[in-house]
């Protein structure tokens, strides 16, 4: 069974673990350490009986949201959890004042871009060489209607959440 709560301090080993597992220029345990602790920052993990399996933060900013990561662990995708995470994340900002999101992907991350399109992020233009590993652009997405994605996918606050 999955199950959501707000990330801790004391998770950055258990997130460290899966950004590892997720990305070719990870995060270090004390980057999550640091972003759990600051206020503006929101992180919602998603545990498979006990083990962390995903995650996905965001910067809260006003009436705006800035996702900062979204990362499932390799033998969890196409399971559900990242689209679970980041409905579940979007509800808790909306509850919190956001009313617009954004964060920028690879453009080359073509299931990333299939799932934020499908909540409603749409392109506004591109951060030239953005990620250092390769030199990659990064697509910039914005969803400007929470409120709207949320009545399509059920509700605003329908679900219980740390």
């Amino acid at each position: 069974m999955l199950t959501f709560r707000k990330m801790l301090p004391t998770d950055a080993a258990a997130v460290e673990k899966v950004e590892r597992a997720c990305f070719s220029m990870p995060w270090s345990r004390e980057s999550f350490w640091e972003e759990a602790a600051q206020e503006a920052a929101y992180y919602l993990l998603a545990a498979a009986d006990e083990e962390v399996v995903g995650y996905v933060g965001v910067w809260l900013l006003g009436d705006e949201g800035h996702i900062t990561n979204v990362a499932v662990a390799p033998e969890m995708r196409r399971c559900g959890v990242g689209t679970a995470l980041l409905l579940a994340l979007m509800r808790i900002a909306y509850e919190r004042g956001v009313r617009s999101m954004t964060l920028e992907v690879r453009p080359s991350n073509e299931a990333a871009l299939a799932l934020y399109r499908k909540f409603g992020f749409r392109s506004v233009g591109r951060r030239p060489h953005y990620y250092t590993d390769n030199d990659e652009d990064a697509e910039i997405l914005w969803n400007t209607d929470i409120e709207a994605t949320l009545g399509a996918a059920g509700g605003k606050g329908d679900e219980a959440h740390g």
